[in-house]
């Protein structure tokens, strides 16, 4: 099972790179009123009391009725509303999983498919033809144009705060955010209590994690690099007890992940080292003569994930963490072993 899930053949499919792009936002002059007739919307049972408030970045965002007609746009915003009991009409696959734009962990939740939209350049009109009454965005850029461009069309809920830019909202911000919005935040807070007692449950189920150090890195077409906190991905193995790697993450800028060159690539190792392949086969970075004289490979202590595993782990959503904490325990396990 360890050789599957961690094979060389594996390809990651994951729609935006390492490094974040820019973003080219378009102009709309679409706009929303309170009182814009929804009735045949689908919606989702157990709303809670409206109107209610939520705080943002952009300032407090008022949702005056249940939401009948949710466009999720953010990394992880359609999974988050689907975890709790609501199916959005439009949704951005950010992954390129395709179909409905979930990973397999979550197929089969949609009654109705939703209408994919765009991810960097989201597609104005075609969300407004959507007549959405809620547009979730809390996992994105936090670009001041893009949450003006969306609120002309909805209240939108953009991202909690300043250091939440650039996709850097944790899960555990994303359910509150998304869990207030829809009138469900007692479920969400439950739903985070029920997702942090997997992690701790899990770290004490392998007291052979505590203070282990961790690279989280990556080869894709522009080169090496590897992950900071920010992005989900460390706070998710700090959860289990590893820390991230001091030599990556005293590089840590505004960014969740940092630059390596061919020429340092030592500054990768770590007591263990997990590698993603964005765009590239599996066998350029294990094949590397410079990765693989870096200590952790040449011990044994570093996999590079394969799809199946290296997708849920990004995706960093309620519905994927518990599969990814499947996936990847036994590994982790596999790799601490003897170090």
């Amino acid at each position: 099972m360890v050789a599957r899930l961690f094979g060389r053949t594996g390809r990651s499919r994951a729609a935006v790179s390492l490094v974040a792009l820019p973003f080219l936002l378009l102009p709309t002059g679409c706009a929303w009123s309170g009182d814009e007739e929804t009735d045949d919307a689908p919606s989702a049972e157990g709303g809670g009391t409206f109107p209610v408030e939520v705080p943002t970045k952009f300032g407090t965002v008022t949702v005056p009725e249940e939401p009948r007609r949710v466009v999720a746009l953010g990394w992880g915003d359609a999974e988050t509303a689907l975890a709790l009991d609501v199916q959005p009409v439009g949704a951005s696959d950010w992954l390129a999983f395709g179909g409905d734009g979930v990973g397999p962990w979550a197929e089969g939740l949609y009654e109705e498919s939703p209408e994919i939209i765009g991810t960097l350049e989201p597609e104005y009109d075609r969300i407004s033809e959507l007549n959405p009454d809620l547009i979730l965005d809390t996992k994105s850029s936090g670009s001041q144009e893009r949450y003006d461009q969306l609120s002309r069309i909805a209240p939108t809920i953009g991202v909690p705060d300043e250091e939440a830019d650039e996709y850097k909202t944790s899960w555990q911000e994303q359910v509150r955010l998304v869990a207030t919005a829809l009138g469900r935040a007692t479920q969400g807070e439950e739903l985070t209590a029920e997702l942090e007692g997997q992690f701790a449950a899990a770290a004490e189920e392998h007291p052979e994690f505590a203070g282990r150090t961790v690279t989280v890195g990556s080869l894709y077409s522009g080169g090496w690099g590897a992950y900071v906190r920010g992005g989900g991905r460390i706070e998710f193995l700090e959860a289990l007890g590893f820390e991230n790697n001091p030599a990556i993450q005293e590089q840590a800028t505004e960014a969740f992940s940092v630059s390596v060159s061919n020429e340092r690539l030592d500054l990768l190792d770590a007591d263990v080292i997990l590698m993603t392949a964005i765009g590239v086969e599996a066998s350029a970075i294990e094949d590397d003569p410079l990765y693989q004289a870096v200590p952790a490979v040449a011990d044994g202590r570093a996999r590079v994930m394969a799809p199946e595993v290296g997708e849920p782990f990004a995706a960093n959503t309620p519905l994927s963490i518990p599969h990814a904490l499947d996936m990847m325990l036994p590994v982790l396990q596999e790799l601490t072993a003897d170090s």
